[in-house]
């Protein structure tokens, strides 16, 4: 089973309001950008990527986790994180039941992790390709 696959497998079997917001947050990160790939790891995390890991997203039992892996490297300038500022690296946004997530908000915070997974990687790439 591919990562796509097991990530369709996995909201399937939240058969509440977890699996509606996982599906929807998956949604918006998909459309962000057309590079994004689907990933599978830690043993049952759905992770996305593009050019680096941007976030992985895990349901819990009162939330769904959105944790970006360079989070405190990112603006947030509609203060989605809540949650993950002790870390010098990872920030999340925990969504709640009640809680409506702000689409053009997320996008733009996936957009940004892209730029800065660029940024490294154009910083890694060697200057004289000869």
């Amino acid at each position: 089973m591919n990562a796509t696959e097991q990530i369709d497998q996995l909201i399937a079997g939240l058969t509440d309001w977890r699996g509606q917001t996982l599906t929807h947050v998956r949604k918006i990160i998909l459309e962000a950008d057309d590079g994004i790939i689907e990933e599978w790891k830690w043993m049952g995390s759905p992770v996305w990527s593009r050019d680096g890991m941007i976030a992985v997203g895990n349901a819990h039992k009162d939330k769904v986790k959105l944790t970006f892996s360079h989070g405190a490297s990112l603006e947030d300038p509609d203060k989605l994180f809540n949650n993950g500022f002790n870390g010098k690296v990872w920030r999340a946004i925990d969504i709640t039941e009640a809680d409506r997530i702000e689409e053009a908000a997320l996008k733009a915070l996936v957009r940004a992790a892209i730029a800065y997974n660029q940024s490294k990687v154009s910083k890694k790439a060697p200057a004289d390709r000869r």
